[in-house]
């Protein structure tokens, strides 16, 4: 009975699922139809958030002109896809063919495009890295990958974590923060870690959309304690493993919780200026540290 009675109460508590996706739970209701709307189908209005149904007009039994906005937009003011998810594949494609390109070619091709302060490569007869001017290698260090278990993990946790937050933000948003959160790991790494010390991967920019992601649920009053606890075994894994570049990790998490933060609660009126603005000034702070170190270096 006592059992009985403990799922009861908590079936009575649980939040509604929304009507679309029936796996997905949610505390955010259309305020035209009032029926439970996830992320991914939440549609920004002057009040509160409706499901695409009442945007396009055709929800049943309450029809009508759709509001002035001509296609349904995302929490975060995107525009609404056929396949919220595409950018998130695209990344993860592209990383998987350069680390193809990696194992086909080898040592010689890593060496040119992974992150290094400044070191003397013996091959090449030179000294080589950002500290050269080889600025490109803050981007490109981004989708190269040092083993498989390396790029396994990290490709896991960008379709986790990188899909719904695509969803929610949209595609140009999500773009401009897995850039900005990568490039701040990459600045961080830079500025901290031995000049000769060699950095790759897509964690920086994976550890920015995790921090976004932690923002977003804030946003939506969802319970923090998943993402919360995620975020400290990643981090104990980063303090606690060796060869590991914790400024990236650390450098990124800062930019997505910043940029995040921007893109969930930029005030509908001056949305885009606050949203790529604050992209904008991330980006300044990562040519600062880039340039500080170089000054430093040189």
């Amino acid at each position: 009975m006592e059992d009985q009675a403990t799922g009861s109460a908590r079936d009575a508590h649980s939040l509604p699922k929304c009507y679309r996706h029936p796996d997905r739970e949610t505390g955010v209701r259309c305020t035209r139809c009032e029926r439970p709307i996830c992320p991914e189908c939440m549609v920004s209005a002057s009040v509160g958030f409706q499901c695409p149904d009442c945007v396009r007009g055709t929800t049943e039994g309450h029809s009508g002109p759709p509001p002035a906005a001509s296609r349904p937009r995302t929490l975060a003011g995107g525009t609404m896809t056929a396949d919220p998810r595409l950018l998130t594949k695209i990344l993860i494609g592209i990383n998987i063919a350069v680390f193809l390109v990696q194992l086909s070619v080898g040592d010689s091709f890593t060496n040119r495009f992974e992150l290094i302060g400044q070191a003397w490569f013996p091959q090449y007869g030179a000294v080589e890295g950002v500290a050269q001017g080889q600025y490109y290698r803050m981007l490109t260090a981004m989708f190269l990958h040092g083993s498989y278990i390396h790029i396994l993990f990290n490709m896991l946790s960008l379709w986790w974590i990188g899909g719904p937050l695509e969803a929610a933000l949209g595609r140009a948003r999500y773009l401009a923060l897995y850039v900005v959160s990568g490039l701040a790991g990459s600045a961080l790494t830079y500025l901290l870690a031995d000049a000769n010390q060699p950095s790759l991967g897509a964690s920086g920019a994976i550890f920015g959309l995790f921090g976004a992601t932690a923002v977003l649920i804030r946003r939506l009053n969802y319970d923090m304690r998943p993402i919360i606890a995620l975020l400290v075994i990643n981090l104990i894994f980063t303090f606690s493993w060796a060869n590991i570049a914790w400024q990236a990790h650390i450098g990124g998490l800062v930019a997505g919780v910043i940029a995040g933060y921007a893109m969930v609660h930029a005030p509908r009126e001056r949305r885009n200026l606050i949203q790529y603005g604050t992209c904008a000034l991330v980006l300044v702070v990562v040519v600062v540290l880039t340039l500080v170190r170089t000054g430093q270096l040189t």
